[in-house]
């Protein structure tokens, strides 16, 4: 197969790696998908792992996606071989999409580029997620404490965030690209 990978996205991808330490020493075959912004797959035979694969969309690759898909690529070694109860222990990421979402943003503000694609938020956040990404990510980590404690952890998130968009003022970051007077 012809390696087709771009240099920006090769970096994003060594990047983000560093902060999945399951991940490390571990083969993974990165590809790319036009239908989705990114999926992962973790193939077991006869209960042995034998591939991790990913595949980003070509153009726009988000740290936020990277790091979701890597997390699915977690998730898939902790409960891939089917050997491996569902439990709900904390050092475990549970299964699906919202729940890959939430662990994204929780592990570090490098994966906060662009909003969730799975969570329930209010478009106002979503349309000024740079100023909001810190306190959602905030609220990610707390859901991740309350899990132990509240089973309905994933509705308490998104109410908060349903909150955060009805009380919070937007922190002003600026514009993300000077702007100069034009002089006729």
């Amino acid at each position: 197969m012809k390696a087709r990978l771009n240099r920006r996205t090769l970096e994003m991808i060594h990047r983000a790696l560093s902060y999945f330490p399951e991940l490390q020493n571990s083969l993974i075959t990165v590809g790319y998908t036009r239908k989705h912004l990114g999926s992962a797959t973790v193939i077991y035979r006869k209960g042995v792992l034998t591939q991790l694969i990913i595949r980003l969309r070509a153009r726009n690759v988000t740290y936020q996606t990277v790091g979701h898909e890597l997390t699915h690529l977690v998730q898939g070694l902790t409960y891939g071989a089917r050997s491996n109860s569902r439990s709900t222990e904390s050092g475990k990421i549970p299964c699906g999409e919202t729940q890959c979402d939430i662990w994204t943003l929780a592990r570090d503000p490098l994966f906060c580029d662009d909003p969730p694609t799975y969570i329930k938020m209010p478009r106002r956040i979503r349309e000024q997620w740079p100023d909001f990404a810190d306190a959602v990510r905030e609220l990610c980590i707390s859901a991740i404490e309350k899990r132990l404690t509240q089973r309905h952890y994933i509705r308490w998130l998104e109410q908060e965030i349903r909150q955060l968009g009805k009380t919070a003022q937007a922190k002003k970051t600026g514009p993300a690209q000077l702007s100069l007077p034009f002089v006729l």
